[in-house]
């Protein structure tokens, strides 16, 4: 699909101003990216998180399509109820529709680990919805505690750094081929500053057979202690470094990478990255620079990995 700029600009947002989102948060310009790609009518589905809390105080709403707010763990399930209902009622005569678009969204606290179980056995089904983590590296909503998607080295209220601990030591749980190795039609990681990219990608999981997963960076000023100012530039240091690197994988075997990523010559340092955010400020303490070394060379290793199952080395 060849994403045209005007038709993009003629597509009405799906979230209205004046929710409740934090200065910064980039979840909102990723649900801002998504409305863009829809091509039809759509129903979405949100666990608990910070989208959902900050966008639907009682009794306002900020969604401009049907929306269902469910629990922390069962997005997944409850999107694959959607889906199949509609089936239902389209094969009983009963819908409006010809087909309708469904979609669950979560956060990695919500998608890494409470809501993984759901995630794998809707995956298992084979249900055709779209699944859209905004990983924003730990449980924000609830207090910035640890999660399976907080990196190495970042503190949080749940691995705290000092003189004994790094704060988390722990990697990042490689999410996107987790769900990759399911074997489903498509799986893509996606940046809010490669907007166009994004856009493609997301439009392609909507046009497969079956499940598919968009794995999105999403910069949190309140957790990560981050200019709220320079979050979309984060998203795009996050690609250069290698933290969030942007591929898709079809049918779980064939990995490609995406122009962004595969147009690097080589990556830039990750202490750029952490030099940005408050988290990681520790780490540039004499105590500490070794196991930061230990997160660089650990970053290169899984690029050059990538690389390879992208056929480029």
């Amino acid at each position: 699909m060849t994403v045209k700029l005007k038709e993009m600009l003629k597509v009405p947002e799906i979230l209205s101003s004046g929710h409740r989102m934090c200065a910064g948060c980039a979840a909102p310009t990723i649900i801002k990216l998504v409305g863009m790609a829809l091509r039809g009518p759509t129903v979405i589905c949100n666990a608990t998180g910070c989208l959902e809390v900050a966008t639907t105080i009682y009794p306002y709403t900020a969604w401009k399509v049907p929306w269902i707010h469910v629990a922390f763990e069962n997005v997944a399930a409850v999107a694959s109820g959607v889906v199949e209902a509609f089936a239902a009622m389209k094969e009983k005569g009963r819908g409006k529709y010809d087909h309708v678009d469904v979609i669950a969204i979560g956060g990695d606290g919500g998608t890494f680990d409470i809501g993984f179980g759901a995630l794998s056995g809707a995956l298992e089904r084979g249900h055709d919805f779209v699944y859209l983590v905004y990983d924003n590296g730990a449980y924000q909503n609830t207090g910035i505690q640890r999660s399976g998607a907080t990196l190495p080295g970042q503190e949080t209220t749940t691995s705290w750094a000092g003189k004994v601990e790094p704060g988390k030591r722990q990697r990042k749980k490689p999410l996107a081929e987790i769900v990759a190795a399911h074997r489903i039609p498509y799986v893509a990681t996606v940046s809010p500053y490669y907007w166009r990219d994004f856009i493609q990608k997301f439009r392609k999981a909507l046009e497969v057979e079956g499940p598919a997963f968009i794995h999105a960076h999403s910069p949190c000023p309140r957790g990560w202690r981050s200019d709220t100012s320079k979050s979309i530039e984060l998203s795009k240091l996050a690609v250069e470094t290698g933290i969030h690197p942007l591929y898709e994988v079809f049918d779980g075997t064939e990995y490609v990478m995406s122009g962004p990523s595969k147009r690097l010559k080589e990556l830039t340092p990750v202490d750029e990255y952490f030099k940005t955010q408050g988290q990681f400020k520790h780490l540039f303490t004499p105590q500490w620079e070794g196991f930061r070394k230990k997160i660089q060379e650990q970053i290169l290793e899984d690029w050059h990995l990538l690389r390879k199952k992208c056929g480029l080395e």
